[in-house]
């Protein structure tokens, strides 16, 4: 696996809340950076597939997409995020065709 160094600039204050969390969780700094990265960007998906199928911009099919989930996980996720589910059979004829 190819990997690239990322570098950035945070203020002491976060820096240091960062490195108390990753050493009360018993990890060393990189591997949780790594992980908070990682989930961070993961909620932003979440969030913005969200957004999209709150507009009507995207079909429940394709926030899943967006998201980077399952169906049933997006589904599954949708109260969290204060959605209901709003599938319609217009949308299922959208999702078969795509």
């Amino acid at each position: 696996m190819q990997t690239v160094t990322l570098s950035l600039r945070l203020p002491k204050s976060q820096a240091g809340r960062l490195a108390k969390l990753a050493a009360e969780t018993g990890m060393e700094r990189p591997a949780f950076l790594k992980q908070a990265l990682k989930r961070g960007a993961e909620d932003l998906l979440f969030e913005r597939a969200c957004q999209a199928y709150r507009r009507g911009e995207a079909t429940l099919s394709r926030a899943a997409e967006l998201a980077g989930l399952s169906l049933r996980d997006m589904i599954a996720r949708l109260p969290a995020a204060g959605l209901e589910l709003n599938y319609g059979v217009a949308d299922f004829e959208k999702d078969v065709q795509a």
